[in-house]
């Protein structure tokens, strides 16, 4: 699964017109570049959720033939489901076999196979140094492989991982009161569940030492453009 339904406030006035993920950089579109390495890693099925903007992605990506995929579009409509929703509502179409999910609006030099491909945890998360526009990371990876929401050392959470539907098998207790939830469909973010099973020591996770952008801001896509393009 890719992400792609974001509105990409801080990319404007580049998203005023074209989705994040589709913005070029290197001379591909941002998720051509995971659409090649899902592909590669011998992936033949990918569900992108979409919401701004949503008729520009299967119009300009297809059917996904051109990298041997196949495309399932999910438009959420005119409001994004938020990370967690978002999956959610994607679930009858992923299974319940683990699967792999990739923010839309980051680039990686990884080999995506390398990735465990059914983790014994709910969720197997990639995890990077801190940016330098990052003051305090996400989870801290602990010696025996598990994540936790504490600790000083904390890393940043790439936007890519391996999930099971199961993390979801007890979503609104997870989630309590938390606003989005109870809406229909239910809008919220995937933090807290994460959070939530890793008090249980349900989540696991790795460190990733090679290049890793979060796509977030013009003055970002423009260095990451000059850098693939001037190797």
């Amino acid at each position: 699964m890719i992400f792609a339904a974001g509105r990409g406030e801080r990319m404007r006035p580049l998203t005023d017109s074209t989705p994040k993920p589709l913005l070029m950089v290197g001379g591909k579109r941002l998720v051509e570049w995971q659409l090649e390495k899902l592909a590669a890693a011998g992936i033949n099925r990918v569900v992108i959720n979409t919401s701004y903007l949503a008729a520009q992605f299967p119009k300009t990506l297809g059917d996904g033939s051109r990298w041997n995929l196949h495309i399932d579009f999910i438009d959420e409509g005119p409001v994004a489901l938020e990370t967690g929703g978002g999956m959610l509502n994607a679930l009858d179409r992923l299974g319940r076999e683990p699967f792999l999910l990739v923010n839309g609006d980051i680039w990686i030099d990884m080999d995506f196979s390398s990735l465990s491909q059914a983790p014994a945890s709910l969720a197997h998360l990639l995890m990077v140094a801190n940016p330098a526009h990052v003051s305090q990371g996400d989870f801290a990876l602990e010696s025996d492989g598990y994540l936790v929401d504490s600790g000083p050392a904390r890393l940043t959470y790439s936007g890519v991982g391996v999930y099971r539907a199961a993390l979801f098998d007890d979503w609104r207790r997870a989630l309590g009161e938390t606003a989005g939830a109870s809406e229909s469909p239910p809008r919220f973010t995937l933090a807290p569940l994460l959070r939530a099973a890793m008090r249980r020591h349900q989540v696991s996770g790795e460190f990733f030492a090679g290049s890793w952008v979060d796509v977030g801001t013009p003055q970002r896509l423009a260095d990451l453009d000059r850098q693939l393009c001037d190797p």
